[in-house]
């Protein structure tokens, strides 16, 4: 190597990728690797089979759509917020509205449901702008102003569609239209929106079908010959159901499961729920199908009223019904075929929120608090074993402090399709339910089942920055493990409490966790050997946010020489990785070349490719510091290299920005170029800003300003 060298960048330079070469070899490889385009986003989900009529507020959607208004803003999309009462068919409109337009709008098609990011009644709008940006967290700002910012830039002036399903209120719409006079943006809401409604958007109240639009739907849905030989019953069934697509399907639906009786009959059913009960229409209609069902049909629908989350898989059903997979699936069946729930694509379950409420009421006027609390139990259990069972498969042998759930007698286990990511999209497509368990579990006293769920929930947050859920989470297992007496489990998490705190810029909040975290270990001589280094991790990986890097390092050198006692290998090569970022920043490049060296060897031998591709990146940062830019390029190339096998278009990226600043410190401007625009399409295909992904002034290039790069997971 050549001798070390000192570098600095000074003034008020923005610096993307630096890299100032000493000795400069003769190089001149090309990259002609640039990835093509990227798909354009088509997030609208099918709409349902059956639907009647609307053609008055379609016509006057397509109008609004077809001109705007002289004063119109010209930095705002047009909007069509569609309102009505549950059960109207706003959603079902909306959607089959967006998949007639979308062909105009040629930039994509987005959408969103913010009643699935809802908690407690509050839509984190930060994840719905994740959502809608396409969730590629690496390329996510953490903060919200950040993720509007970005989305933002990324929809201004775009001929793009947006659907909002659900919405409650403007102040949670407004962040979400795009910065483009060219968009559409589709609304359905319950109420009325004058906030939004108030500039230029166009208001489409739904009322009901009209009484030939209802018995058309009532066919569609019954394919039934007893409309046609008494029209005088399906007339009166067509008004009791009060022109309501919802009530109309459920009807329908009624009809077919009860094929021997006469319509009469089943007029009469529905009138005196309607008379002797005042019951509004759709619940009337709704009370006549839950009790044309089997007793187990009837007792699941009333568990599902609890479900951490409107959608989900059929096993967690199962454990919710707690007789085995084919005893749910035969209630299953039966819910299914009465409009009592709904299946999905994906195969998946879904549960309106509607009927959420009305099992809701099934449930109280059965009286069985009992039998509530024990299926919540089982299904907490259920999606505890899953996540355990895709936290091995994507993190390998880690620190777990929870005794792992056995095989359930009462649920199958799901298959996790593409091992390690089948299990990571499995924690992402079940995030809603797995945040709701810890919730359920802790409002239950189920203080063990709470922060036990929380471990997986470590892996899933590494993956998918969900960090309002995060946190909140995070402290429910803080108090669970207080709570549960377990005061290791409660050093664990707090730890991963502080990480999320502190990469949303609560310093003092995440200090005082892992203050709280350090003191309670030194008083744990029986403690798992790795605890102790692993919390001395988390103190360094905060300080070095904090930009105190000397600390850092010293809390990873005490944390390595901690884990090489207890002979941890892993250990021993994460906090030589965190140490060698550190002595970069330290500007110690001699010393960071040594130790990332180290990694690179040992984790390319261990297999552990993604640390070995990371480790080769700054390796070749801190060979280009000390000047050897031919050895530089090798590491970020197999970097590069190492970045494109594995996907990770996150990674590839700033391999490209590291190589098109080396290419610049050695006069080759077309490499430099190329590099730079494979980097931005990049960024552009994932919905990042365009700009570097790791911007560090003054600082060795490919780091966060003040923070240790996401390279590998604690220990």
């Amino acid at each position: 190597m050549a001798e070390e060298t000192r570098n600095a960048v000074t003034g008020p330079a923005r610096v993307g990728s630096l890299i100032q070469a000493g000795r400069v070899d003769a190089l001149h490889q090309h990259f002609h690797l640039a990835p093509p385009p990227g798909p354009i986003p088509r997030q609208l989900p099918v709409t349902g089979a059956h639907f009647e009529d609307r053609e008055e507020e379609r016509r006057r959607v397509l109008a609004a759509v077809a001109g705007r208004c002289g004063d119109a803003d010209p930095a705002r999309p047009r909007i069509v917020v569609l309102s009505g009462v549950g059960g109207i068919g706003k959603t079902t409109l909306g959607l089959r509205l967006a998949h007639e337009l979308a062909p105009r709008y040629p930039d994509g098609a987005l959408y969103v449901d913010l009643d699935e990011c809802r908690s407690d009644g509050a839509a984190d709008i930060s994840q719905a702008l994740a959502l809608l940006l396409g969730g590629h967290d690496e390329w996510l700002p953490a903060g919200l102003a950040g993720r509007r910012a970005q989305y933002r830039e990324r929809t201004a002036g775009l001929r793009l569609l947006v659907v909002v399903d659900n919405a409650r209120y403007e102040a949670e719409t407004e962040p979400l239209l795009p910065a483009s006079p060219h968009a559409l943006v589709i609304v359905t809401s319950h109420a009325r929106l004058p906030g939004l409604e108030a500039d230029d958007a166009v208001s489409v109240p739904l009322g009901p079908l009209k009484p030939e639009h209802s018995i058309a739907l009532l066919r569609r849905v019954a394919g039934d010959a007893r409309l046609s030989a008494d029209p005088a019953a399906a007339d009166e069934l067509v008004r009791i159901c009060g022109g309501l697509p919802a009530a109309l399907r459920v009807a329908g639906q009624w009809m077919r499961a009860h094929s021997r009786w006469r319509l009469p009959r089943l007029v009469a059913e529905l009138r005196a729920e309607l008379n002797q009960k005042g019951l509004p229409v759709v619940e009337a209609v709704w009370d006549a199908a839950y009790r044309g069902l089997s007793a187990r049909a009837a007792r699941l629908y009333r568990l599902l009223a609890e479900h951490p989350a409107a959608h989900f898989p059929p096993e967690s059903a199962a454990a919710a019904l707690g007789e085995g997979q084919d005893a749910a699936d035969d209630a299953l069946d039966e819910l299914e075929r009465a409009s009592l729930l709904e299946v999905r694509l994906d195969g998946h379950l879904y549960l309106h929120g509607l009927l959420r409420a009305h099992a809701r009421r099934r449930a109280r006027a059965a009286g069985d608090a009992a039998e509530a609390r024990q299926a919540a139990r089982r299904v907490v259990r259920w999606y505890r074993r899953q996540a355990e069972r895709a936290d091995e498969l994507v993190a390998g042998p880690r620190m777990r402090l929870a005794t792992a759930v056995e095989e359930l007698p009462y649920a199958p286990d799901v298959a996790f399709d593409g091992g390690a990511d089948g299990a990571r999209r499995w924690l992402e497509h079940e995030r809603v339910a797995l945040y709701g368990c810890v919730r359920l579990a802790f409002a239950h006293g189920e203080d063990t089942e709470a922060w036990s769920l929380c471990e997986p929930l470590w892996t899933h947050f590494m993956n998918h920055r969900h960090y309002a859920d995060a946190i909140d989470v995070f402290r429910i297992g803080v108090e669970a493990a207080g709570r549960d007496g377990h005061p290791a489990a409660q050093v664990r998490m707090r730890c991963q409490l502080a990480r999320p705190l502190w990469e949303t810029g609560q310093f003092d909040e995440a200090g005082h966790e892992v203050r709280a975290a350090e003191r309670t270990v030194s008083a744990l001589p029986d403690a798992d050997p790795r605890l102790l280094p692993s919390v001395l991790e988390f103190g360094g990986r905060l300080r070095a946010e904090q930009g105190d890097w000397e600390d850092a390092a010293a809390a990873f050198e005490r944390a390595r020489r901690l884990h090489a006692d207890a002979g941890n290998g892993y250990g021993v090569l994460l906090q030589t990785h965190l140490l060698g970022q550190a002595a970069a920043r330290l500007g110690q490049h001699r010393r960071a070349a040594a130790l990332l060296e180290e990694v690179r060897e040992r984790a390319a031998k261990e297999g552990r490719t993604r640390l070995a591709g990371r480790a080769a990146h700054e390796l070749g940062l801190a060979l280009a510091a000390l000047g050897d830019a031919g050895q530089a390029k090798e590491r970020l190339t197999e970097a590069l290299v190492n970045a494109r096998r594995r996907g990770s278009g996150y990674d590839e990226a700033r391999a490209r920005e590291a190589l098109a600043a080396l290419a610049e410190s050695l006069g080759d401007a077309g490499e430099a170029a190329e590099h730079r625009a494979a980097a931005r399409a990049l960024q552009a295909r994932a919905g990042a800003l365009p700009q570097p992904p790791h911007p560090s002034p003054g600082a060795s290039p490919g780091v966060s300003p003040g923070g240790v790069p996401p390279a590998a997971s604690e220990s």
